[in-house]
């Protein structure tokens, strides 16, 4: 193995002044409410509003101003991303009582949950598909109340419309004016304006990443996501100009991007370092993306295929992508990522967009442990259990013994009491 391009910059280190900055955030909005809340709006977006949650007028006139061909565009991508939660949420069944032994019947319902609040980013970017990609699944596992926060274009009163007709095709029921760590705070704890919410899920800066963190408990989150990356496996048949597209469409996202390619072949590795810089020369977003790719980007030239699944697995990237001649054989040894795009023709970025699959996936090594968004995100599974007298002849001695053993006396109880009385 050889290391053609390392970081520059190491991660990311605990940042106390960000901890103590979102605690007194969180704080402020679950001791002071809507006060808090419109204070936040005002210093941190310069926004005027007093009523934060977006009219019907508000959502129409979004819509109106929206480009047509864009909003058939968001159309289809709300189409594919449905018809794909949809099939997911098949695997999501009840299981009807089972007979596991005589007399002791078990099963589970999967519940959606009561609300959710969907965290829309809109700092650096109108990030309307992300709308998408949280209300979508959350109407298909039949959440009853689906909330959403974004913030509004700084210096104005005003969600970008685009994002604001994501929100509306999406299904979404209330949405507000409102971003940031007070938006998480809000919908966790609630407010005047906000009604509190059982699940939150979405992506943020790092003010909203630690506020996920700090009300998780009273809310259900989905995950803690840091900054996005792509790993990429490529071997002697991958094409250097897309390998460098697809680093720079993960880099161009913040200054923390990653980019990272494991190749297999010294000269497509190159070859691919070469075309980085060349295809910065014509982006728009180059100063983002050249600097996250020099601070962040790796380039490893490793000796095998199953080296380069054995380091992917270390890293558990968010995206992982197969740019080699044989896909399919990969897949088998490769278990941790968000989100696997099998072959060169299957960028992320229609993963991002448009194919289906959603694009709200775990970072920082999360994918060790869990998945990205989906269905089931929304979704508890929820036991029971009968028991016929024939059953608790059966189970109450064990029961009874077995919470004896551990000193809990009325547990035992408990379980000998049935006896008695069946």
């Amino acid at each position: 193995m050889k290391i053609l391009k390392r970081p520059t910059k190491k991660g990311q280190e605990e940042n106390e002044s960000l901890r103590t900055t979102v605690s007194r955030i969180v704080l402020s909005v679950q001791d002071s409410g809507d006060e808090a809340l419109l204070d936040y709006c005002r210093r941190f977006d310069l926004s005027t509003r007093e009523t934060l949650r977006i009219s019907q007028e508000e959502t129409d006139a979004a819509l109106a101003s929206t480009d047509p061909e864009l909003l058939n565009y968001i159309k289809t991508a709300a189409h594919n991303i449905r018809a794909f939660a949809e099939r997911q949420k098949e695997t999501l069944a009840d299981l009807p009582e089972q007979e596991l032994s005589p007399g002791v019947f078990l099963g589970h319902r999967a519940i959606p949950v009561e609300s959710c609040g969907c965290y829309v980013p809109g700092g650096g970017y109108p990030l309307f598909s992300t709308a998408l990609m949280l209300a979508i699944p959350a109407s298909v596992a039949g959440v009853k109340r689906i909330v959403a926060c974004s913030p509004v274009m700084k210096g104005t009163d005003k969600i970008h419309p685009a994002t604001l007709s994501a929100l509306s095709i999406a299904g979404v029921d209330e949405i507000y004016a409102v971003g940031g760590a007070q938006a998480i705070a809000a919908m966790a704890f609630g407010t005047e304006q906000i009604a509190p919410v059982d699940v939150i899920a979405g992506p943020g800066n790092r003010y909203v990443t630690e506020a996920k963190r700090q009300c998780y408990g009273q809310v259900g989150i989905d995950f803690v996501a840091g900054p996005s990356e792509v790993l990429i496996i490529a071997d002697e048949s991958a094409d250097p100009e897309i390998l460098a597209a697809d680093i720079l469409a993960q880099s161009e996202h913040d200054l923390n991007a990653r980019g990272i390619l494991l190749c297999t072949d010294k000269d497509i590795a190159n070859a691919t370092a070469s075309a980085v810089e060349r295809q910065l020369k014509d982006l728009a977003t180059a100063e983002m993306a050249g600097r996250a790719w020099r601070e962040n980007g790796e380039i490893v030239i490793v000796d095998s295929l199953k080296q380069a699944c054995e380091i992917s697995n270390r890293y558990a990237p968010e995206h992982l992508e197969l740019a080699v001649r044989d896909p399919e054989t990969l897949i088998p040894a490769l278990t941790n990522y968000g989100a696997l795009f099998i072959g060169e023709m299957s960028a992320e970025v229609f993963g991002d967009y448009v194919s289906g699959s959603n694009h709200t996936l775990p970072t920082l090594r999360a994918s060790r442990y869990t998945g990205g968004v989906w269905v089931g995100t929304f979704t508890k599974i929820c036991t029971s259990q009968r028991m016929t007298p024939e059953g608790v002849a059966r189970l109450a001695p064990v029961a009874e013994a077995m919470a004896k053993a551990e000193g809990l006396e009325a547990h035992g109880k408990a379980a000998s009491i049935r006896l008695k009385n069946k």
